[in-house]
């Protein structure tokens, strides 16, 4: 599994309506792309769930990265690198995916943590995939996955919620989500 995130910051007035049009005209392109895990096509707009920004900001889970590489190299992100310029991806190896008992997601949050300089590496891995494996049993939760980016030394946890999300993450309104191989992103398999 590999995790992937871009962030296309807009103008404080942009209109976010162009946003939610994209993706309701579009997003479904992406429902049955191979290799894909699952796609939260999310967005902050500012002033809203304490956001300082407009952002049009998409999570992936690939489940293979063939996948991803046909994405990148492909239409569909050579189309958003033409409407809005092409943007900085970030790339992140997956440790775990867990689903949780929502059935449905319309928010999400990412929660980045530094590994300490002077920690075992696996063990805070170890540790963070526990508290991922608790974490999914909020009633809350519809899915959430744990990656590292081993150039930063970084845990990335995203969660897709039903509705509300915590406050201390970085919030997001889920706009569609693309599920097309959810399925074999499996429950407490770790990568």
């Amino acid at each position: 599994m590999h995790l992937m995130q871009y962030e296309i910051t807009l103008p404080a007035d942009y209109d976010m309506a162009v946003i939610h049009r994209r993706v309701a005209t579009r997003g479904s392109a992406t429902d049955d792309f191979p290799g894909l895990g699952f796609k939260a096509y999310c967005a902050r707009e500012r002033g809203v769930d304490g956001s300082p920004v407009n952002q049009y900001a998409p999570f992936y889970a690939w489940r293979a990265v063939e996948g991803m590489n046909a994405f990148l190299w492909g239409p569909y992100f050579r189309g958003l690198s033409n409407d809005f310029g092409r943007p900085v991806v970030r790339h992140w190896v997956g440790a775990g995916f867990e689903r949780g008992p929502a059935g449905t997601a319309t928010a999400a949050t990412r929660r980045v943590e530094r590994v300490p300089a002077d920690a075992d590496a696996g063990e805070v891995v170890e540790r963070a995939l526990a508290e991922l494996r608790d974490h999914a049993r909020d009633p809350g939760v519809h899915a959430t996955a744990l990656a590292v980016d081993p150039s930063r030394w970084e845990l990335v946890r995203f969660t897709l919620w039903r509705d509300e999300t915590p406050d201390e993450e970085v919030r997001y309104r889920v706009l569609h989500l693309s599920r097309p191989e959810a399925d074999d992103l499996s429950p407490g398999r770790h990568w």
